[in-house]
């Protein structure tokens, strides 16, 4: 195995979840930067909302100027809040992997924290998780 491991591998993959969505994020370093790819459609399309799409790829503000790599990310289940936090986590952990020096800025960051915060299930004679029935006296 050569010295230089990013030249043999065509890709590096991550994987990010939160709430009940998964992403598989992938990053291509020999590619141009700018291409960024969710679902097969370009970012500004998947997400309009400005807010998740800056979320979602706030990972590749370590690479500053210099050359970013192609992200291509899949994503399935849950909602955009969900699905742009998912992203978010895949793409710092295959950051990581395609670089192990930028560990410590992401991890300042706060981007390799995972959310494991869930919908709490909905219980048998409540209306939801916790609200119960209106009481009546009469």
């Amino acid at each position: 195995m050569s010295k230089n491991l990013s030249k043999d591998i065509k890709y590096f993959e991550g994987v990010g979840r939160r709430k009940t969505s998964v992403a598989r994020v992938r990053i291509y370093p020999s590619a141009d930067g700018n291409s960024v790819k969710i679902n097969g459609r370009e970012a500004e399309k998947f997400f309009p909302v400005l807010k998740l799409r800056a979320a979602a790829m706030a990972p590749l503000g370590v690479f500053g100027e210099k050359s970013k790599p192609a992200v291509m990310a899949t994503v399935k289940g849950g909602g955009m809040s969900g699905q742009s936090d998912a992203i978010t986590l895949g793409l710092a952990r295959a950051i990581i992997k395609f670089n192990p020096d930028f560990r410590s800025v992401l991890k300042g960051l706060g981007y390799l924290r995972r959310d494991a915060r869930m919908v709490e299930r909905k219980k048998y004679g409540l209306r939801k998780a916790r609200r119960a029935p209106q009481w009546k006296k009469r």
